[in-house]
């Protein structure tokens, strides 16, 4: 059974920081295409960030510079490093693993911005 769990979400203030994580199982970890995407309230669900097998990293441009992706191969967990939060970073955060034509993913984590 596939599952990916995400932690690390909550409420912070403008400039703080969070670090997410997504524990997986079910899986070979190692191969797959991992990423994060946000659902903002009434928005589409977006990618934020990704990062492939050999560890090449990829990031929606607004948080450039602010998140960074990382992997653990051997824990089999992804995270996602946000610093200088914004308001415009509330949303739901989900953890998304793709190989081919398969990709699963996990049940989200609130992330809220606010003063």
């Amino acid at each position: 059974q596939v599952q990916l769990v995400e932690s690390g979400g909550g409420l912070v203030q403008p400039g703080g920081s969070l670090r997410l994580s997504c524990q997986t199982s079910g899986i070979t970890f190692r191969f797959y295409k991992m990423a994060w995407y946000r659902q903002p309230p009434g928005k589409q669900r977006d990618m934020v960030a990704t990062i492939t097998a050999d560890g090449k990293q990829t990031y929606l441009d607004s948080v450039k510079g602010r998140f960074t992706i990382s992997r653990d191969n051997t824990k089999k967990t992804l995270t996602l490093q946000m610093d200088r939060l914004e308001p415009s970073d509330t949303a739901v955060y989900y953890c998304s693993a793709v190989l081919e034509d398969r990709q699963h993913w996990g049940q989200g984590t609130q992330v809220t911005v606010s003063s």
